[in-house]
């Protein structure tokens, strides 16, 4: 009884903080950005910009062969802008790229120049070959400038390189999981940020505030227990923590979550998050004292959004950090048959370890109430 009076005396005290409304703020900040800003899918395509310096019957079988790729089969006029010109262009789109054909050789060297993109000048030689003249820009690998060497190439290219990638074995690593879109794929970073790891923060700031004005302090000669004023400190930051989740989550991605894994998720990783904060908190009087820990607290997190973008890059230390395993279940949860083993398993984790940091947390704030 006295932990719910508590925790309804912090929810109103937290209601009147502009920290409270902060949160709130960010959270339809981020949720305008991906329902206005962020594309359904990012535009992942290549442009590829040619001039074809070839005789007509040469060029006409050129785009023939072109046409062939083209997803509509019909070729788009329209004007490409580099350094303030305008320049005519023919637009072929296939599945892997966007085909620009420019209209003369100043167009190309413009776009060479101005745009920093690599281009192709195809023309005949002496010996009535074609040849693929490429205006690269000197940050594309070794492997590329080898690749593009022999990709005119026929022999090479059909019955090399096609042989080679028709007995390459594709497995999808999605299997009975729909994948999702560029704009849903990021919300897991927006979860775990705007809400679980905001905890920590906002949880700081409201212990900081409270030691400035001596409530803490106080404790120290009343009867009121120093775990119930820190827990109830906590299910105010899980609640606001619940709120901003579906305020980001609900409008852009409907009834296709797990909802109850969300809820148990967020309220066990939050209470981790925040637990942390309050024992950060501890250790010193101020904010300004805790700016170096927060900062590289905040550094420590921010690391697996590199993992989470680049898969790539996935080293086993980057996968111990406590955002790691928070952003891999957000994802799973807003998944169609995602890993919800993953998920309870990494609530129970986060539990475990978030009931120990808080029990050191609540003996270090008793130890030092008087300090």
């Amino acid at each position: 009884m006295k932990l719910w009076y508590s925790f309804t005396k912090e929810l109103i005290l937290s209601s009147k903080s502009w920290y409270f409304y902060i949160e709130l703020g960010m959270s339809i900040v981020l949720l305008l950005i991906l329902a206005f800003l962020v594309p359904e899918d990012f535009d992942s395509k290549g442009k590829d910009y040619i001039y074809l310096d070839l005789p007509q019957v040469v060029m006409d079988k050129y785009r023939d062969n072109l046409l062939e790729d083209d997803l509509d089969e019909t070729a788009e006029l329209v004007e490409v802008k580099s350094d303030k010109t305008v320049y005519a262009a023919e637009l072929y789109e296939t599945e892997e790229s966007k085909i620009y054909l420019l209209e003369s050789m100043e167009a190309l060297i413009a776009f060479s120049n101005s745009e920093r993109v690599p281009v192709v000048h195809v023309r005949v030689n002496e010996d009535n070959q074609v040849i693929h003249t490429y205006y690269l820009q000197g940050y594309e690998t070794q492997k590329l400038r080898n690749l593009l060497l022999v990709f005119h190439n026929k022999k090479a290219a059909y019955d090399v390189i096609e042989d080679y990638s028709d007995n390459i074995t594709v497995k999808s690593i999605y299997q009975d999981i729909e994948p999702l879109s560029d704009r849903e794929n990021i919300i897991p970073v927006f979860l775990t940020y705007n809400g679980s790891l905001m905890s920590l923060f906002i949880m700081a700031a409201y212990i900081f505030l409270d030691k400035n004005e001596g409530i803490i302090q106080a404790y120290a000669v009343t009867a009121s227990s120093v775990w119930q004023y820190l827990l109830s400190k906590i299910g105010v930051i899980v609640l606001t923590s619940l709120v901003t989740t579906a305020i980001i989550t609900v409008p852009i991605m409907g009834l296709q979550p797990n909802y109850g894994a969300m809820v148990l998720f967020i309220i066990t990783s939050g209470f981790f998050a925040a637990s942390l904060g309050l024992l950060i908190t501890s250790y010193y009087k101020d904010i300004v004292q805790s700016f170096g820990v927060l900062y590289i607290v905040i550094i420590l997190f921010i690391m697996p959004n590199i993992s989470y973008f680049t898969p790539s890059w996935d080293p086993y230390w980057v996968k111990i950090i406590p955002s790691y395993v928070m952003l891999q279940s957000f994802k799973e949860i807003i998944s169609v048959n995602g890993n919800i083993t993953y998920v309870l398993v990494a609530s129970l984790g986060f539990a475990v370890l978030g009931m120990d940091i808080f029990m050191l947390a609540n003996h270090r704030f008793k130890k030092t109430l008087t300090l």
